[in-house]
Protein backbone atom coordinates (compact mmCIF):
# COMPACT_ATOMS: atom_id res chain seq x y z
CA UNK A 1 0.00 0.00 0.00
CA UNK A 2 1.29 3.23 -1.29
CA UNK A 3 2.26 6.21 1.52
CA UNK A 4 2.47 9.63 1.41
CA UNK A 5 5.38 11.26 3.17
CA UNK A 6 5.83 15.11 4.01
CA UNK A 7 8.78 16.76 3.57
CA UNK A 8 10.28 20.33 4.03
CA UNK A 9 12.67 21.08 1.41
CA UNK A 10 14.38 23.71 0.49
CA UNK A 11 16.21 26.66 -1.92
CA UNK A 12 19.54 27.22 -1.88
CA UNK A 13 19.57 30.84 -0.28
CA UNK A 14 17.41 29.13 2.74
CA UNK A 15 19.75 26.62 3.87
CA UNK A 16 22.45 26.94 6.62
CA UNK A 17 26.06 27.54 5.77
CA UNK A 18 26.83 24.05 6.53
CA UNK A 19 23.76 22.63 4.63
CA UNK A 20 24.73 25.02 1.25
CA UNK A 21 28.43 23.89 1.19
CA UNK A 22 26.87 19.85 0.90
CA UNK A 23 24.45 21.23 -1.53
CA UNK A 24 27.43 23.04 -3.77
CA UNK A 25 29.55 19.91 -3.49
CA UNK A 26 26.70 17.97 -4.92
CA UNK A 27 26.20 19.99 -7.63
CA UNK A 28 29.96 20.31 -8.71
CA UNK A 29 30.22 16.69 -8.63
CA UNK A 30 28.20 16.23 -11.60
CA UNK A 31 28.07 20.15 -13.21
CA UNK A 32 30.64 20.20 -15.61
CA UNK A 33 30.10 18.06 -19.05
CA UNK A 34 33.05 16.37 -20.68
CA UNK A 35 33.40 19.79 -23.12
CA UNK A 36 33.88 22.75 -19.70
CA UNK A 37 36.74 23.16 -21.53
CA UNK A 38 35.80 23.80 -25.09
CA UNK A 39 35.62 27.09 -24.86
CA UNK A 40 39.52 27.25 -24.02
CA UNK A 41 40.49 24.70 -26.63
CA UNK A 42 38.47 26.71 -29.60
CA UNK A 43 40.63 29.92 -28.32
CA UNK A 44 44.00 27.99 -28.14
CA UNK A 45 43.43 26.37 -31.53
CA UNK A 46 43.34 30.40 -32.75
CA UNK A 47 46.32 31.12 -30.99
CA UNK A 48 48.52 28.07 -32.37
CA UNK A 49 47.02 29.33 -35.94
CA UNK A 50 48.02 32.97 -34.99
CA UNK A 51 51.50 31.63 -33.71
CA UNK A 52 51.85 29.29 -37.07
CA UNK A 53 51.28 26.14 -35.10
CA UNK A 54 49.25 23.62 -36.97
CA UNK A 55 48.12 21.61 -34.46
CA UNK A 56 47.62 17.85 -35.72
CA UNK A 57 44.47 15.98 -35.07
CA UNK A 58 43.24 12.64 -33.86
CA UNK A 59 39.56 10.97 -34.83
CA UNK A 60 37.10 10.59 -32.90
CA UNK A 61 33.54 8.62 -32.86
CA UNK A 62 30.35 10.49 -33.00
CA UNK A 63 27.22 9.48 -31.67
CA UNK A 64 25.53 8.68 -35.24
CA UNK A 65 28.77 6.63 -36.14
CA UNK A 66 31.16 8.38 -38.41
CA UNK A 67 34.29 10.24 -36.99
CA UNK A 68 35.88 13.72 -37.14
CA UNK A 69 39.51 15.15 -36.28
CA UNK A 70 39.95 16.35 -33.31
CA UNK A 71 42.95 18.49 -32.30
CA UNK A 72 45.90 16.79 -30.25
CA UNK A 73 45.32 18.68 -26.94
CA UNK A 74 45.31 17.08 -23.73
CA UNK A 75 45.36 18.06 -19.81
CA UNK A 76 45.14 16.41 -16.59
CA UNK A 77 44.34 18.42 -13.43
CA UNK A 78 44.01 20.71 -10.89
CA UNK A 79 45.63 18.86 -8.16
CA UNK A 80 48.68 17.23 -8.54
CA UNK A 81 51.92 18.21 -8.86
CA UNK A 82 52.21 16.44 -12.36
CA UNK A 83 49.63 18.22 -13.72
CA UNK A 84 49.42 20.32 -16.73
CA UNK A 85 48.67 20.41 -20.40
CA UNK A 86 50.64 19.18 -23.77
CA UNK A 87 49.74 19.24 -27.82
CA UNK A 88 50.97 18.06 -30.89
CA UNK A 89 51.27 19.67 -34.39
CA UNK A 90 53.93 21.38 -36.48
CA UNK A 91 55.58 24.91 -35.84
CA UNK A 92 56.56 26.77 -38.78
CA UNK A 93 57.24 31.30 -39.07
CA UNK A 94 54.01 33.00 -38.82
CA UNK A 95 54.40 36.51 -40.48
CA UNK A 96 53.01 39.22 -38.27
CA UNK A 97 52.26 36.78 -35.18
CA UNK A 98 53.24 39.51 -32.89
CA UNK A 99 50.56 42.01 -34.06
CA UNK A 100 48.08 39.51 -34.55
CA UNK A 101 48.31 38.07 -30.86
CA UNK A 102 48.07 41.71 -29.76
CA UNK A 103 45.23 41.82 -31.58
CA UNK A 104 43.62 38.39 -30.46
CA UNK A 105 44.52 38.86 -26.54
CA UNK A 106 45.05 42.85 -25.93
CA UNK A 107 45.96 42.54 -22.52
CA UNK A 108 47.85 38.77 -22.57
CA UNK A 109 51.36 39.66 -21.39
CA UNK A 110 52.75 35.77 -21.38
CA UNK A 111 51.12 35.51 -24.78
CA UNK A 112 53.25 38.89 -26.04
CA UNK A 113 56.24 36.98 -24.86
CA UNK A 114 55.75 34.04 -26.77
CA UNK A 115 55.32 35.31 -29.83
CA UNK A 116 58.15 38.14 -29.65
CA UNK A 117 60.43 34.92 -28.61
CA UNK A 118 59.63 33.07 -31.71
CA UNK A 119 59.86 36.26 -33.91
CA UNK A 120 63.32 37.13 -32.39
CA UNK A 121 65.02 33.79 -32.98
CA UNK A 122 63.27 33.24 -36.34
CA UNK A 123 64.82 36.71 -37.89
CA UNK A 124 68.36 35.19 -36.48
CA UNK A 125 67.75 32.33 -38.48
CA UNK A 126 65.66 33.98 -41.68
CA UNK A 127 62.50 32.74 -40.84
CA UNK A 128 63.83 29.30 -41.61
CA UNK A 129 63.21 27.69 -38.35
CA UNK A 130 60.40 24.69 -38.04
CA UNK A 131 59.82 22.31 -35.69
CA UNK A 132 57.77 18.89 -34.60
CA UNK A 133 56.08 18.51 -31.20
CA UNK A 134 55.11 15.05 -30.34
CA UNK A 135 53.71 13.82 -27.26
CA UNK A 136 55.88 10.86 -24.81
CA UNK A 137 55.03 9.07 -21.52
CA UNK A 138 51.86 9.15 -19.85
CA UNK A 139 51.96 11.96 -18.55
CA UNK A 140 50.29 15.55 -19.76
CA UNK A 141 51.90 18.73 -19.31
CA UNK A 142 55.48 20.55 -21.05
CA UNK A 143 57.68 18.09 -20.57
CA UNK A 144 55.97 15.05 -21.96
CA UNK A 145 56.15 17.12 -25.34
CA UNK A 146 59.13 15.79 -27.78
CA UNK A 147 60.00 18.71 -29.83
CA UNK A 148 62.51 18.46 -32.31
CA UNK A 149 64.13 21.39 -34.54
CA UNK A 150 65.49 22.01 -37.50
CA UNK A 151 66.17 24.73 -40.33
CA UNK A 152 65.00 24.85 -43.49
CA UNK A 153 67.86 26.46 -45.53
CA UNK A 154 68.36 25.77 -49.25
CA UNK A 155 72.22 26.21 -48.75
CA UNK A 156 72.21 23.66 -45.76
CA UNK A 157 72.70 26.82 -43.13
CA UNK A 158 73.08 25.46 -39.65
CA UNK A 159 70.56 27.07 -37.43
CA UNK A 160 71.90 29.43 -34.69
CA UNK A 161 73.37 28.08 -31.41
CA UNK A 162 70.49 29.03 -29.58
CA UNK A 163 67.68 28.47 -31.90
CA UNK A 164 66.88 24.60 -30.71
CA UNK A 165 66.45 26.11 -26.99
CA UNK A 166 64.36 29.22 -27.45
CA UNK A 167 61.91 27.06 -29.95
CA UNK A 168 61.64 24.36 -27.29
CA UNK A 169 60.93 26.88 -24.62
CA UNK A 170 58.62 28.78 -26.30
CA UNK A 171 56.34 26.25 -27.31
CA UNK A 172 56.75 24.72 -23.62
CA UNK A 173 55.72 27.82 -22.34
CA UNK A 174 52.51 28.25 -24.69
CA UNK A 175 51.56 24.74 -23.20
CA UNK A 176 52.19 25.69 -19.53
CA UNK A 177 49.72 29.29 -20.46
CA UNK A 178 47.12 26.75 -21.79
CA UNK A 179 47.15 24.94 -18.25
CA UNK A 180 46.71 28.22 -16.49
CA UNK A 181 43.82 28.96 -18.74
CA UNK A 182 41.77 25.29 -18.08
CA UNK A 183 42.69 25.87 -14.55
CA UNK A 184 41.11 29.24 -14.29
CA UNK A 185 38.07 28.37 -16.29
CA UNK A 186 37.54 25.35 -13.88
CA UNK A 187 37.68 27.46 -10.48
CA UNK A 188 35.45 30.29 -12.02
CA UNK A 189 32.73 27.27 -12.80
CA UNK A 190 32.92 25.63 -9.70
CA UNK A 191 33.03 28.77 -8.17
CA UNK A 192 30.36 29.58 -5.37
CA UNK A 193 28.64 32.74 -7.23
CA UNK A 194 28.89 30.51 -10.58
CA UNK A 195 27.24 27.30 -8.70
CA UNK A 196 24.73 29.28 -6.71
CA UNK A 197 23.40 30.87 -9.47
CA UNK A 198 22.68 27.50 -11.55
CA UNK A 199 21.28 25.80 -8.73
CA UNK A 200 18.78 28.93 -7.76
CA UNK A 201 18.33 28.93 -11.46
CA UNK A 202 17.42 25.32 -11.72
CA UNK A 203 15.11 25.85 -9.16
CA UNK A 204 16.67 22.58 -7.23
CA UNK A 205 15.46 21.73 -3.48
CA UNK A 206 17.42 20.14 -0.95
CA UNK A 207 16.32 18.76 2.96
CA UNK A 208 17.47 20.80 5.44
CA UNK A 209 20.36 19.20 5.92
CA UNK A 210 21.70 20.11 2.02
CA UNK A 211 21.02 16.87 0.52
CA UNK A 212 19.36 16.99 -2.90
CA UNK A 213 15.46 16.25 -2.53
CA UNK A 214 14.09 14.36 -5.59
Amino acid sequence: MSEIIEAAVYRLDELPDEAKEKARAWYREGALGHDWYERVHKDFECICTILGIRLDTRAVRLYGGGTRGKPCIWFSGFWSQGDGACYEGRYSHAKAAPRKIREHAPKDEELYRIADALQAIQRRNFYQLHAVVTHRGRGHHELSMAISVERDSPVSQEMTSDAEDAVIEALRDLACWLYRQLEREYEYLTSDTVVDEAILANEYTFTENGHRFG
